[in-house]
């Protein structure tokens, strides 16, 4: 190892996602393997400013690989977004003698440690966690596999309310900037249509796609819907406008939220944040600085931290494609 490290920072940050207690754990357990000092800190970059920092062990993450939530908690800091927080934040890293620090999180929380790598040239390793799946530079963010087995057994048990009813159930799935759970969920439950803010669908094609499912001999239907959807109504004005223009249809709303982001994490994200956290670790180790972990054709690899944050994660167009011709 090139860089002389003797204690790294972990925390997380803004919404929490199944699997970071599984990555929290790997980050500690490899620290000790290489002999490298963990401390864990406590509500994210707000617990940073705040000096609530704890030293981390193997034994101190026993029994929480299968744990969702965040044992270091999570919060969401205004007063890190200034200059003034952020040396506060400086200060304390410094006095507890931290060298580099690991964040897990989303979008926001790579921000605040590019934020701290441009200020003061501290090093920061990101970790992707968010069921969102929107961070460019990795297939998986951790949760996100996790947030779809709950979304599409959540859809599986109101299917069969539909089905028993003859009803049009419309089901809000988080994603408020992307679609990727809305799309997979949707296609895995057999939804006969997927609203997602990257497409912009149309009313009058919905109504259009309502009756050719009726005309079909359908006597049930599941809609899925993001809640970043882009037609310009919500969830129950969609359910409004349908029962409006298609009476025939007896319409029932479904909000899945934050359902989707608790629950053990599933064997996919234990294994993903494993190799996460490990490869974080190491990459530090090897003076690697300002980038995200992140799997790429099955392998661990690095991004910039920058290119995670302006990237836009996309939507698979053959997934689209799929998804129009099994509703059929």
């Amino acid at each position: 190892m090139s860089v002389e490290i003797k204690n790294i920072g972990v925390l997380t940050s803004g919404g929490d996602a199944p699997g970071m207690n599984a990555a929290i754990r790997a980050v500690v357990r490899a620290c000790a393997y290489y002999n490298i000092k963990c401390t864990g800190i406590y509500r994210g970059y707000q617990g940073m400013i705040e000096g609530d920092f704890i030293e981390l062990g193997p034994r101190s993450v026993k029994n929480i690989i299968n744990k969702g939530g965040t044992i270091l908690k999570s919060a969401r800091s205004k007063e890190f977004m200034t200059a003034e927080g952020r040396e506060k934040a400086f200060q304390n890293l410094k006095k507890n003698e931290i060298d580099a620090l690991i964040v897990i999180g989303g979008d926001g929380s790579f921000k605040g440690g590019l934020a701290l790598l441009e200020q003061y040239n501290f090093p920061v390793i990101g970790i992707p966690g968010t069921i969102d799946n929107d961070i460019d530079g990795t297939s998986h963010t951790l949760g996100y596999d996790t947030a779809l087995n709950t979304a599409v057994d959540a859809i599986d048990k109101i299917r069969d309310t539909a089905s028993s009813h003859n009803r049009l159930f419309f089901v809000e799935v988080m994603g408020r900037d992307a679609g990727h759970i809305a799309l997979n969920a949707g296609i895995g439950a057999g939804a006969e249509e997927i609203l997602i803010p990257e497409e912009d669908l149309g009313l009058d094609r919905l109504l259009e796609s309502l009756k050719r499912s009726k005309a079909s001999g359908k006597t049930s239907s599941i809609v899925i819907v993001a809640e970043g959807e882009s037609s310009g109504k919500n969830v129950f004005e969609l359910g409004d406008y349908v029962t409006e223009n298609l009476p025939e249809y007896e319409v029932r709303v479904s909000v899945l939220g934050h359902m989707q982001r608790g629950g053990s994490p599933s064997c996919f994200d234990r294994v993903l944040a494993s190799r996460m956290g490990v490869k974080a670790v190491e990459s530090i180790l090897e003076g690697k600085k300002g980038y995200m972990v992140g799997l790429l054709h099955d392998k661990m690899e690095l991004t910039s931290l920058d290119k995670a944050i302006k990237g836009n994660s996309k939507i698979e167009e053959d997934l689209l494609r799929v998804s129009n011709i099994v509703s059929i």
